[in-house]
């Protein structure tokens, strides 16, 4: 059964555009990998900038499997130098009953 998470990516000062580049290959590479299934990701920005990822991986097991796949592990790489990995706790717009964010393509 899939699983469904939300990741966020704050980027560091400066990879703003070079995080929303990585981001249209973030998905793409996990499916190509038979990591994730085919649903529909969702992206947006939070207000201070973090992109926040909706997406579903195939498994436990897949996401398990992630941290063995070269692939998967030379994307978080490049992910590594342009953002830092924070949790959902810690956007602003989570302490609000209905947590808004703008959008992305």
């Amino acid at each position: 059964m899939g699983r469904i998470v939300i990741a966020c990516y704050k980027p560091k000062p400066g990879k703003e555009a070079e995080l929303d580049v990585l981001m249209k290959t973030h998905l793409p590479i996990l499916r190509k990998e038979g990591l994730a299934t085919d649903r529909k990701s969702i992206i947006m920005r939070a207000s201070d900038g973090t992109v926040v990822e909706v997406f579903e991986w195939m498994s436990d097991e897949a996401m398990a499997a992630a941290h063995e796949n070269t692939a998967v592990q030379k994307m978080w790489q490049a992910y590594a130098e342009v953002c830092d990995y924070v949790p959902l706790s810690t956007l602003k717009e989570t302490e609000d009953l209905f947590a808004a964010f703008t959008p992305l393509k």
